[in-house]
């Protein structure tokens, strides 16, 4: 796939700009909910400041040459559950998140000295395309319901915390939405091509907005998509500078207050609820990184390397926790908008990280951001996420489809993530990722020694 800008290029101050935000966009709405879900007053502006933070690292130790993203990962939420587990203080449970994360990094940064020393040849012995290819379309597939899900919610919810909107009206939003990402990215010119995802947005807000208006005007629940109260509690108190502008509520200046609380006990219960999980999303690191290097043809894994990314990955996650108190992780979305707009400039993914820092403390883009509709950001993530699956399929079609050994290790990885095979131990989750690509690694491993049938090799 040609990019229109590379890895080393770097687009004009105006188009910068506006690509980072188009890259803020699409990570954004996933870095703001890992707090909401976590509850515990846990700040969104403070997650999407260490997401930017984390990413400023990512791009230090990848000397600049891997174009991704970092955001709340999604994978640490049951061990971030466990911070706040037995009743603990609000000031200790965020010393767990501080620590957990600190807990993961160690574990990146341990792998990436074995992966110094010892080379990349085992992982790509390990997960060749056979295996990685399946598992990126799984990372994409296993978002599908998320996406659809979103398809079918406006922003207003009632009481029970059901969409009021009508299910049609947030469908036939999300459409919208999805055909004018399509178009712009298809049909459009080059400056349309590389931002399809925020005229996608902005068609699809416009929209609902219109339907919002008249639904307010004649009381009607079923067009109310668009929650205004965000806004309407940002000037509740009258119009002041705070009204703009504030400091994120960082996770360490909560912590503080709870290092007397903390001992050995607590500090084990963090470990067994991290570390495992930090061996999974290792494996979907791996699985980030062969994407994007398949999207901007280069092998990120040896150039500038498993370890750096791993040691910016993991270095990243402390970093970012130790402000926002989410682990951060490469983000499929970034992934996902490289390859579709074809910007792969590792100066738009600072552009956005510092663009993540500094409307951090800026409230009324932030109320914008989170007064989105999700059925419009379930449009631009039925494209988002499509494309991982896709540029998974692209890495099996350089596999030998005539073999049997090949088939049974896409069918079961295929099947097992598809299917939504996780894998509970105690307080430890697999996801379904993680399961489907290590039962397409024993499967391979199994397998590898069939010798191919003579009627089973290419011509």
């Amino acid at each position: 796939m040609k990019m229109y800008y590379n890895v080393e290029d770097k687009p004009k101050f105006g188009q910068l700009i506006v690509f980072a935000i188009q890259q803020l966009l699409a990570i954004m709405a996933a870095t703001l909910v890992v707090p909401v879900i976590i509850g515990n007053g846990m700040s969104s502006a403070a997650a999407l400041f260490g997401a930017g933070v984390g990413t400023l690292v990512y791009v230090l130790f990848t000397a600049k040459k891997s174009p991704v993203f970092l955001g709340s990962s999604f994978a640490f939420i049951g061990s971030m559950f466990a911070a706040f587990a037995g009743g603990v203080s609000m000031s200790l449970g965020y010393v767990g998140l501080i620590l957990g994360a600190v807990f993961a990094g160690i574990v990146y940064v341990i792998i990436a000295i074995i992966v110094k020393f010892a080379g990349v040849g085992w992982i790509n012995k390990l997960m060749p395309p056979v295996v990685i290819g399946p598992t990126v379309a799984i990372i994409g597939l296993s978002l599908a319901g998320n996406a659809v899900g979103d398809l079918q919610k406006g922003g207003v919810l009632d009481a029970k915390g059901n969409s009021v909107a009508n299910v049609l009206l947030c469908v036939l939003i999300g459409i919208i939405t999805l055909i004018v990402t399509m178009l712009c990215s298809t049909y459009g010119k080059k400056t349309a091509k590389l931002i399809p995802f925020i005229l996608g947005i902005l068609a699809g807000y416009a929209v609902a907005l219109i339907f919002t208006v008249i639904g307010n005007a004649a009381d009607i629940e079923a067009l109310k998509l668009i929650n205004f109260g965000n806004f309407t509690a940002l000037v509740s108190g009258g119009i002041t500078l705070e009204t703009f502008v504030s400091l994120p509520d960082f996770t360490f200046l909560t912590a503080f207050g709870g290092l007397k609380e903390l001992n050995a006990s607590y500090v084990g219960t963090i470990a067994v609820a991290y570390v495992p999980v930090a061996f999974v999303v290792f494996a979907e690191h791996i699985a980030d990184h062969k994407n994007i290097s398949s999207i901007i043809e280069k092998d990120l894994l040896e150039e500038p390397g498993l370890h750096r990314t791993l040691l910016g990955d993991g270095v990243g996650s402390m970093v970012g926790a130790f402000f926002g108190g989410c682990p951060n992780t490469t983000y499929g979305e970034s992934v996902a908008c490289v390859a579709i707009t074809r910007n792969a400039s590792v100066a738009t993914i600072i552009a956005a990280a510092l663009g993540a820092i500094i409307v951090s403390f800026v409230n009324p883009f932030v109320a914008f951001v989170n007064s989105i509709p999700s059925c419009v950001m379930g449009g631009v993530c039925m494209a988002l996420y499509g494309f991982i699956a896709v540029s998974g399929l692209k890495m099996v079609q350089k596999v030998d489809l005539n073999e049997n050994r090949n088939l049974f290790v896409v069918s079961a990885i295929l099947i097992a993530g598809i299917g939504g095979l996780s894998l509970t131990f105690g307080k430890i989750t697999l996801t379904a990722v993680a399961t489907s690509l290590i039962l397409g690694i024993i499967v391979n491993l199994i397998l590898s020694g069939k010798k191919a049938d003579e009627n089973e090799t290419e011509e």
